[in-house]
């Protein structure tokens, strides 16, 4: 009792996600969430999920709508938090100035083309 059961695969899905490609772009986004609406940056994009920084990192577990706003039009996702990070740092500049990165790593459950809101399930 208390010991946790790894499941089969489990070393082998990290390391796939780690090996899985990823877009090197950054963009700004929108996020709503039980907190309500932010602005962030969305970061490190794979087919599965991305970074996303932000003051406010919504809570672990929770559903957040991240909309990707283009001229050519809105695409939103629906994500799930399944990470928050707060990393605190020092510039590699020789300036010796703080870095802070506050975000929330998120998984995509579906994508909202069409700018249609279905309510968000908690």
């Amino acid at each position: 009792m208390g010991k946790r059961r790894a499941r089969a695969g489990d070393a082998a899905g990290v390391a796939e996600r780690r090996a899985a490609a990823r877009l090197d772009k950054v963009f700004p986004v929108f996020i709503e969430g039980d907190r309500g609406g932010a602005l962030g940056v969305a970061r490190n994009i794979s087919h599965g999920g991305m970074f996303v920084e932000t003051r406010n990192p919504e809570p672990l577990g929770s559903q957040v709508r991240i909309t990707f706003p283009s001229r050519a039009g809105e695409m939103t996702a629906v994500t799930e938090v399944r990470y928050v990070c707060h990393l605190l740092g020092r510039s590699t500049d020789g300036t010796s100035r703080r870095i802070a990165v506050r975000g929330m790593g998120v998984r995509f459950l579906y994508f909202d083309a069409e700018g249609e809101r279905p309510p968000v399930v908690h």
